[in-house]
């Protein structure tokens, strides 16, 4: 335990401090905190590692890696587990797929163009995507299996598209034929940016624009805007615009050689054999070499301690280290919820007024905490396939993280719904909240 802790004072040094790559150079003095120092209960927060331990213990997971910060202070970073069940220890530099907490990422992106004026919340998407100009909307199925589809009443915007609430559809969730038929045609397969939006362009919205919240491919549609506006791949762009700047040295749209064996494993729930079975197919993305097409909705890799660098910059306002890559105002109008009133009014998960949650610019949005749950009024969120996940509280000036790798976790009781779960335990343990 006690290499445990110098091991996390040392990362929090490279995470907040001086960005020192000295694994082991000293830390500055105020970065990590004891947790009373800052309104945790030492006592709460033990509650929170042995839950994370319990599951490991009890074959749930094979491993998993946490980070809690407040104030800038590492309060609580530990790796319980294994890479693997039959793999080395789970250590605190363990790289993950992220899956769709890279949209968060690419959303940041987005905005450093908006800043730069490239490009406005309201303009129709169709002004950098010109294929989809005309588009349909889903009403039914004909006969011969073909869609009886109505037009558009106009192309969604920028701020739908990055709310997803343009009618986008996404296909990892079969639920209604238009998520099918992105399966069978091979949308999230297409090997060129040009593929991609022609695949999409032909297959209907499921809903006029702005009149629901559906989980899409809006971001990879962000990820080939970017493209367009810079003449950059989108692994470039965020090279050198985020993960240089904030000194992510570990994030990227691929896994060099030479960090192959931080990887931890990948396992997939199995409902046939009700456990977890080494995962394979369409959702193991080949990270050896750079991709064809980067997935700007789900392509990334990265590390609990790189991450965490860009969730302080969010929480910080848009800066790390005098590094500037965001506005405040730019960071606060990403936490503000897009969603219509069509939308809000309704009663159909998982976002409405209702249940005190909206969404932002490609992120989650507590607007009511007594609904919502424990966190902060404007705290904001998301999460990725594999079981990572993370918030952002502005209200109590904290931000947390959990890394598992893990698809399809929601069919095991036990960790389908671990990021409540952490949420819970870390509330719980805040007893102090003006410190």
């Amino acid at each position: 335990m006690a290499f445990r802790k110098l091991v996390a004072a040392a990362l929090a040094a490279t995470l907040f401090g001086s960005g020192s790559s000295a694994v082991l150079a000293a830390p500055k003095p105020a970065i990590v905190a004891a947790p009373e120092s800052v309104g945790f209960s030492a006592e709460g927060l033990k509650k929170l590692d042995a839950h994370m331990q319990g599951l490991v213990d009890t074959g749930h997971l094979p491993g998993v890696t946490t980070m809690l910060v407040r104030h800038g202070k590492v309060v609580n970073f530990e790796a319980h587990g294994k890479k693997g069940f039959d793999g080395p220890p789970m250590t605190m530099d363990t790289i993950f797929r992220v899956y769709s907490q890279t949209k968060p990422v690419t959303g940041v992106a987005m905005m450093i163009l908006f800043e730069e004026g490239r490009w406005k919340l309201d303009d129709p998407v169709s002004k950098y995507v010109p294929e989809f100009a005309s588009l349909r909307v889903f009403k039914g199925v004909n006969a011969d299996g073909s869609f009886d589809t109505v037009p558009a009443d106009r192309p969604p915007t920028m701020r739908e598209l990055m709310s997803h609430s343009g009618g986008f559809a996404y296909g990892l969730v079969p639920d209604n034929p238009v998520d099918k038929a992105y399966v069978d045609t091979g949308v999230l397969a297409a090997k060129s940016s040009q593929d991609f939006v022609q695949k999409v362009a032909a297959l209907p919205l499921v809903a006029q624009p702005g009149t629901r919240w559906k989980y899409s491919v809006s971001v990879d549609i962000q990820g080939l805007i970017i493209e367009k506006l810079t003449g950059m791949s989108l692994g470039d762009f965020m090279q050198k615009r985020i993960f240089a700047p904030l000194k992510m040295t570990d994030t990227g749209f691929w896994l060099p050689a030479e960090k192959a064996d931080r990887l931890a494993s990948l396992y997939v729930w199995s409902p046939r054999v009700k456990k977890l079975v080494p995962a394979e197919g369409f959702m193991v993305l080949d990270i050896t070499k750079p991709p064809a097409v980067p997935s700007g909705g789900g392509g990334l890799v990265s590390t609990n301690a790189d991450y965490a660098r860009f969730a302080q910059m969010l929480l910080n306002g848009g800066e790390l280290e005098g590094k500037r890559i965001l506005k405040p105002e730019t960071i606060k109008l990403m936490r503000t919820n897009m969603l219509s009133d069509a939308i809000m009014n309704s009663d159909v998960p998982p976002f409405n007024a209702a249940r005190g949650r909206g969404f932002g610019l490609d992120f989650a949005v507590v607007l009511d905490s007594t609904k919502a749950g424990p966190q902060g009024e404007g705290t904001y969120s998301w999460g990725g396939a594999a079981g990572t996940w993370f918030w952002i509280d502005p209200k109590n000036d904290l931000f947390f993280l959990g890394m598992i790798h893990i698809l399809n976790k929601d069919g095991d009781p036990a960790i389908a719904h671990i990021d409540q779960d952490s949420a819970k335990l870390v509330y719980d343990a805040l007893i102090d909240p003006k410190k």
